[in-house]
């Protein structure tokens, strides 16, 4: 055979096969190594998604709790007649309202400030041994969230109560936070008493 004939038939040698193998293997690790590093570090999105879904609906329900003067089972707490109304908490027959829920009240509660203990206190008020429930005591079937609640009198145009106690107090700003595999998401709201005789 010549020469020539030799060189054509040449192939790749096992010196040059073993060190493609290694550049692909150290390339293929050091990609493996960020896409793991990424997907560690990255919000998984349906996780949230869960976690703003929950704070929209537990800020729409302490939202929609009542902030009125009196407590509801006061007598006068809901007269809305003009001539005989409530206008302030030194107006309540027996029970004005306070930070704290009243003995045996249970969410859904029946006064925006019954979900905290006090202003600027974050409460985890809405689940028991680490599980979230829903407004009805019901478990929801999600793992690894907390949720808590943070109430503050606070100032919304020209109503300013950020130095009022809750007797007095017109706007409340509300603070609902969802912790959840190591990161917060937290929303805000704002309650107004624009009608604290209507129950």
């Amino acid at each position: 055979m010549s020469s020539k004939a030799r060189l054509r038939q040449r192939g790749v040698t096992m010196i040059e096969l073993i060190l493609f193998i290694v550049i692909i293997g150290v390339g293929l690790a050091g990609i493996v190594a960020v896409m793991n590093f990424t997907t560690q570090r990255s919000a998984d999105p349906v996780r949230r998604k869960q976690a703003l879904m929950l704070a929209e609906a537990l800020l729409e329900e302490v939202e929609l709790a009542k902030f009125s003067w009196c407590d509801v089972s006061d007598p006068l707490a809901g007269d809305d007649n003009p001539a005989s109304a409530v206008t302030s908490a030194a107006g309540c027959q027996a029970l004005p309202e306070g930070w704290g829920p009243e003995a045996g009240n249970q969410r859904p509660f029946d006064n925006v400030n019954d979900y905290v203990s006090g202003p600027n206190v974050e409460n985890q008020a809405f689940g028991v041994d680490g599980k979230l429930l829903d407004a009805d005591g019901n478990p929801l079937p999600l793992t690894g969230f907390r949720a808590s609640v943070t109430i503050r009198p606070d100032r919304l145009g020209s109503l300013d109560s950020r130095n009022a106690p809750i007797a007095t107090a017109e706007v409340l700003r509300i603070t609902v936070t969802v912790n959840y595999d190591g990161q917060s998401l937290s929303l805000d709201g704002y309650r107004t008493r624009y009608a604290p005789n209507s129950l």
